[in-house]
């Protein structure tokens, strides 16, 4: 270590021991020098690529698909898991019961007598036939809504449905649509008795202005000409 020292500390005296290198020896200068030249090439990489991530399987997926089902359980009937509208799914449910249906898809389930109440939950593209109901029918995250009232429901409740059609008879006329967070939702009225007019179609106002007008909020739909 002393003797790397002494070197050290030599100062610029440390560069006399170097040979001035002349110019028949510099490369820059001299082409022909560089071309006898080779530079060994860079061993190849033997790190592989990384994989590429696999893309994360979609909930629906992974979840194995049950077999459909259509059964009474006490006062209640459960519809589930129907998929395509090959031919119509009666339920024969007593005014005494309810339906519940849930994750039918582009399916058609009709409801020939009068039952309680109906529920329907995650369906898609689904569409129901209902004679009459005692209480309402409940719709909540059904995208593409079709619903047929031949008799009388008292009131229809919308939950985040995003398409729906809504098809009154005479006899139904006085029933109440409720929607909540709900898009693109018509009720179909039907033509005048005596008349050819076709089906009238009536959407359901989306846009609400409000301002507040003596201290007290104002809510007002707002409705477009044309």
């Amino acid at each position: 270590m002393s003797a790397v020292f002494d070197q050290l500390n030599q100062g610029e005296q440390i560069t006399s021991t170097l040979r001035k290198v002349d110019k028949s020896e510099m490369t820059h200068k001299n082409p022909s020098l560089r071309a006898g030249s080779t530079v060994s090439d860079r061993p190849s990489s033997s790190r592989g690529k990384s994989p590429v991530p696999s893309k994360k399987p979609k909930p629906e997926s992974m979840r194995a698909r049950k077999p459909p089902r259509k059964e009474l359980e006490g006062n209640k009937w459960l519809v589930e898991n129907f998929e395509g509208a090959n031919e119509i799914i009666e339920v024969p449910a007593k005014q005494t019961q309810s339906i519940l249906i849930s994750r039918c898809n582009r399916a058609i389930i009709k409801i020939p007598s009068k039952a309680n109440a109906i529920a329907i939950d995650n369906c898609t593209g689904l569409s129901v036939i209902v004679d009459s109901l005692v209480s309402s029918l409940d719709v909540i995250k059904s995208p593409k809504f079709a619903l047929q009232i031949d008799g009388y429901v008292p009131t229809v409740l919308l939950d985040q449905v995003d398409g729906a059609s809504i098809y009154l008879s005479s006899q139904s006329l006085s029933t109440e649509v409720f929607t909540s967070k709900s898009t693109a939702v018509n009720i179909m009225l039907p033509p005048k008795k005596g008349t050819n007019e076709d089906t009238k179609e009536c959407p359901i106002p989306e846009q609400i202005k409000s301002y507040v007008k003596d201290g007290v909020l104002i809510n007002e739909i707002v409705e477009h000409a044309g």
